[in-house]
């Protein structure tokens, strides 16, 4: 929505799966198409299994082939359930984990960097996790460990294509969906998740902003963005920390 007030004509891929990613329904990429129109905007529903390389191509293509370029790609498919445990992995459920948040990330970037590059504008956000580096989030390691590839997949990607035109970024929500709304209530004490503003609309406000000409020079680079709040993700390697001390110690030793 918050595109399409912005100018883009949205192509809105969701193959409308059950929490687990399985199944499919064409009314959840409808409906979202059809609030963009009423609000007097464009948008297209696509319903392209992205589960794999190819098929986050194929979407790419699909918007190409229907609005005749490509400026802008929201990497936002993904479920968080499954996968098992360290002890006890479920592979398919892995696979599936990887595949709908990493490898079609990587499909998606596949197809769009090259057309971004010619035409010397390009905006790719990719929606990661505080899971993927944060263990008071973790609920599940399938969830986190295909995060983490997909935030190391930005770092790469900005670098690949860095002095083009075209800019590659991630953001990590706190937005209240149908995803995450069990668990989110499950791990807040009663009534306390209704005094946190979770709307999806300020994760969306934020996309549109790294979307936009004017931050060109924003790659990269990981936002959190919830509650209304921004803060950015850094990681750095320091030697004063107490576990260095530690070590040091033990060495000398």
């Amino acid at each position: 929505m918050t595109l399409a007030r912005d100018g883009a004509t949205v192509v809105v891929n969701d193959l409308g799966t059950d929490l687990s990613g399985r199944g499919s329904d064409r009314d959840p990429a409808r409906a979202v198409v059809q609030a963009i129109v009423d609000a007097g905007g464009n948008a297209i529903a696509d319903t392209t299994d992205i589960a794999s390389i190819e098929g986050g191509a194929a979407v790419v293509g699909a918007a190409i082939d229907r609005c005749g370029r490509i400026d802008i790609v929201v990497n936002n498919a993904g479920f968080a359930h499954g996968g098992g445990t360290i002890e006890c992995p479920v592979e398919e459920e892995l696979d599936a984990l990887m595949s709908v948040h990493f490898k079609a990330a990587v499909g998606t970037m596949s197809a769009c960097l090259g057309p971004m590059r010619t035409q010397g504008f390009g905006r790719v956000i990719n929606m990661v996790s505080e899971a993927a580096l944060d263990d008071r989030f973790i609920s599940g390691f399938g969830y986190a460990a295909a995060k983490a590839a997909l935030w190391s997949l930005t770092l790469a990607a900005s670098k690949e294509v860095a002095g083009t035109g075209v800019t590659v970024n991630a953001i990590s929500p706190g937005a209240r969906t149908r995803m995450n709304e069990e668990l989110l209530d499950a791990n807040f004490r009663e009534g306390a998740s209704s005094d946190l503003d979770l709307d999806p609309m300020h994760v969306a406000a934020v996309a549109a902003l790294l979307a936009r000409e004017e931050s060109g020079d924003i790659t990269g680079r990981v936002v959190h963005a919830a509650g209304g709040m921004v803060r950015e993700y850094t990681t750095q390697r320091s030697s004063r920390s107490e576990l260095v001390a530690r070590l040091q110690l033990g060495l000398v030793r």
